[in-house]
């Protein structure tokens, strides 16, 4: 399909609405305009009534592949992506084997460049013996590199204090932090399992994760990029006591950058009863408060970026007892609607949503020609529509392998109808288009 016209749109972009619209022409926006009456595509689409937003571009993901096909693979969660408005995402390097060496990220984007729907970046990991390759990576080839400071399993936990100082002394680009304090949670852990073995309470998970093994990780992370001057990303923050560590303002004049992630933001400790493990996620959903907290500093852009963490495990492995349920839940088919409550309750604005989905990414990673609708750029974007009454989640089959969602109890406001990924329709009408196949990100660095 060379040519793509969508027709009576309203744009959301760079700060404005405003109804125009749009030509897609070999994979790029031609053109925008308030009238397009003469062009002609090969696909025109008719948007009235409906708002056309950049694709949501997500920082974080572990898309399981290789090495858990049971949980998910490039093809199968990609495919969620898009039915969820994300159009390009970066996927994590815990993977089997990790994305610790040149060799696993180049057969990661073979994998990707034959099967994933979305386009797609890969970070490199960080263990206590790969510095010397990091130290040599081309900075264009990896969306960030991606250092655990805290729980992990294998050789990616990294807490040994001088190899974390020589990370960021010779990090070449962007490092991205999951900051928890080990020795916390295993003191915590250990409490909790003097009391109750192995059938620990779900609604310990933010008691043994608390907020103190978070911001002794997280300070540690910015004290260490303000003393070397590291470009860092801290992802997935949970606590109101975090938020001190960073500043308000665009993404654009920081060094030093956060993200937060949709489960963080609408669910709190609460709903552990009802949905026990499977909101069970590291680091954990904690306190009302915490949440509110979030959305404020979200607002204020204190937090620069949203993203999803989306982490698939079966069923059965979420319904083990505590200390054997993996941490983690799959989010990307509803990514952007569940973005969209927070504009729904008050809490942000159709433009800040897409500046925190979308233009900050592309901004904080250096992607080139992406997130923005802007003429020459790639056509990355999603057609959203406000429904008259709520969308049940539970309505619409789950296209992530695991075939499940701490969505289900849930309806939400907005609905996804279409996704172009540079410039393929890859969502539409409640389908998966194929074939469509999205382009690695290219960084600009």
């Amino acid at each position: 399909m060379d040519t793509l016209l969508v027709r009576n749109a309203r744009l959301v972009n760079e700060g404005r609405e405003f109804e125009a619209d749009l030509l897609v022409r070999h994979g790029r926006i031609e053109r925008i305009a308030g009238s397009l009456d003469n062009a002609r595509a090969a696909l025109e689409i008719d948007a009235k009534g409906a708002w056309l937003l950049p694709g949501m571009i997500d920082d974080q993901v572990h898309f399981r592949e290789p090495g858990a096909p049971h949980k998910g693979s490039i093809a199968s969660e990609s495919r969620a992506a898009v039915a969820g408005g994300i159009t390009s995402y970066m996927d994590m390097p815990n993977t089997n084997p990790p994305t610790l060496t040149l060799e696993a990220l180049a057969d990661k984007k073979r994998r990707a460049a034959a099967g994933s729907r979305a386009n797609y970046g890969f970070h490199f990991g960080v263990s206590r013996d790969n510095l010397d390759t990091i130290a040599a990576l081309d900075p264009r080839e990896v969306a960030g590199i991606k250092v655990f400071m805290g729980a992990s399993t294998g050789d990616m936990l990294v807490d040994d204090p001088q190899v974390l100082e020589k990370l960021f002394v010779y990090a070449p680009t962007i490092v991205l932090a999951h900051c928890e304090h080990t020795p916390s949670i295993v003191q915590n852990e250990g409490w909790w399992r003097a009391r109750h073995g192995e059938f620990i309470p779900p609604a310990a998970h933010p008691l043994i994760r608390d907020a103190d093994a978070c911001y002794r990780s997280s300070s540690l992370a910015v004290h260490l990029a303000r003393r070397f001057g590291t470009r860092l990303h801290v992802l997935h923050l949970t606590t109101v006591r975090e938020l001190a560590l960073f500043t308000s303002g665009p993404v654009s004049g920081k060094r030093i950058t956060a993200e937060v992630c949709l489960h963080h933001l609408l669910f709190d400790d609460s709903d552990y009863a009802s949905l026990g493990h499977l909101i069970k996620c590291n680091p954990a959903i904690k306190t009302g408060t915490d949440r509110d907290a979030l959305r404020n500093a979200l607002a204020r852009d204190r937090i620069d970026v949203i993203g999803t963490d989306h982490a698939p495990h079966t069923l059965e492995e979420k319904r083990r007892v505590y200390t054997r349920a993996p941490s983690g839940l799959p989010l990307v088919q509803h990514a952007l609607p569940a973005a969209l409550e927070l504009v729904s309750e008050g809490v942000l604005s159709m433009a800040q949503v897409v500046t925190k989905t979308s233009h900050a990414v592309a901004e904080l990673f250096a992607i080139r020609e992406r997130g923005f609708l802007r003429e020459g750029y790639w056509a990355d974007f999603a057609i959203v529509e406000r429904l008259a009454r709520p969308r049940a989640v539970a309505d619409d089959p789950i296209l992530a392998r695991c075939g499940w969602t701490p969505f289900q109890q849930r309806a939400f406001h907005h609905v996804v109808r279409s996704t172009v990924v540079s410039g393929q329709l890859a969502w539409h009408q409640g389908q998966v288009c194929d074939p469509c196949q999205g382009l690695p990100l290219m960084f600009d660095r």
